[in-house]
């Protein structure tokens, strides 16, 4: 069976119209309601139900018995050719640049792909200006960048907010392990102190928790850049509403629920790590071997807002990621080779300066 439904990533635009006039509603971050900026009509955010607790989805149930049952979606989109991503561009453009890669998108045919329709969606708290605002502070912060870099601070129109696909997985997971457990001793004094490690075997057992582990099921961008977004106030999930998506992009997954998982679990071996090498104590711990059993996995498909621009510059993509919720920054930049030759050569000169000084 076919559990990955889209093939690509895949960019949805999305409008919805104002009640009274008719004119295309974009979502202004952080609102409750769709103000229409022609008539001045509050059009409200319905949500499908009425929701206080996430639901999460039972995993070995669904992967068996019920993934063609989910609630789907159909998307038409355009595929970038340089990194690619697909996007649908906005309303009467015929071209656009991709927002991961920064290249030409020009429109040659869509594509048509169905997918598992996301359940939750955190809206975007920052609204664009503000986004512009943290660039602005951030580039002004970079040591050793480019004099022409500030140019692409006039990046409004390149700022784009985006959806991002995630799946989030809880479980509970048991450990059997086999380590060792390392012990310092020294012998000699003064220089000559050398210190060793004595080595004991251990094994036991773990038991772990984990709550939301999120996995971004996109690759378009790197997890190096994304994994530092982290945490998203997953407490102010909404129930998936088109209301929340008006005016933004949605990419859709490229990895599937069950691959997901798979992700996954790595993360939570990390953690799992941890919690055996605190059990096994002493001064150094070996893992030797670790059997890892999961139980009650539960998920669910959410979307996340990130505010993203891809600039080119000297031939290279460099991408500056923001958080659309807290402000957290992930960025990419280049470095002036001219700026930190002039910085060394000035420390050398301060280094020899002050041997002549002391002499």
């Amino acid at each position: 069976m076919d559990y990955n439904l889209a093939e690509n990533s895949q960019n949805i635009h999305n409008e919805l119209n104002c009640k009274d006039c008719g004119a295309l509603l974009l979502y202004a971050p952080g609102a409750q309601k769709l103000a229409c900026k022609y008539c001045g009509a509050q059009n409200d955010i319905h949500t499908a139900e009425e929701q206080h607790e996430v639901e999460e989805i039972a995993y070995e149930d669904f992967i068996s018995n019920k993934i063609n049952q989910e609630e789907k979606q159909t998307v038409s989109t355009v595929k970038c050719n340089n990194c690619g991503a697909a996007t649908t561009l906005k309303p009467n453009l015929t071209s656009d640049t991709c927002a991961f890669c920064a290249s030409p998108l020009v429109i040659q045919g869509g594509t048509t792909s169905t997918i598992i329709k996301p359940k939750y969606v955190l809206p975007f708290k920052i609204d664009d200006k503000n986004a512009h605002d943290i660039f602005i502070k951030w580039l002004n912060g970079l040591w050793f960048a480019p004099n022409d870099l500030k140019k692409y601070a006039a990046l409004n129109e390149k700022l784009k907010g985006i959806y991002m696909p995630y799946w989030t997985y809880d479980s509970k997971a048991k450990t059997n392990y086999e380590g060792e457990r390392g012990e310092y001793y020294y012998t000699g004094s003064g220089k000559n102190r050398t210190r060793h490690t004595r080595w004991y075997d251990s094994n036991g057992t773990v038991q772990n928790s984990f709550d939301d582990v999120c996995v971004l099921a996109s690759k378009s961008l790197p997890d190096s850049v994304t994994r530092p977004l982290e945490p998203w106030d997953l407490n102010n999930l909404a129930p998936y509403n088109e209301g929340y998506i008006s005016g933004f992009q949605t990419e859709c997954y490229q990895t599937d629920v069950k691959s997901g998982f798979e992700m996954a679990k790595e993360v939570m071996e990390d953690a799992i790590k941890i919690t055996i090498r605190q059990q096994i104590g002493g001064d150094d711990q070996r893992i030797n071997r670790m059997h890892v059993v999961y139980s009650n996995v539960s998920f669910k498909h959410i979307l996340l807002p990130v505010w993203l621009s891809a600039y080119g510059y000297n031939n290279k993509v460099f991408r500056f990621i923001i958080n659309g919720r807290t402000g957290e920054v992930q960025g990419q930049r280049p470095y002036s080779v001219i700026k930190i030759a002039l910085a060394i050569i000035a420390v050398i000169a301060i280094i020899g300066i002050i041997k002549t000084m002391a002499g």
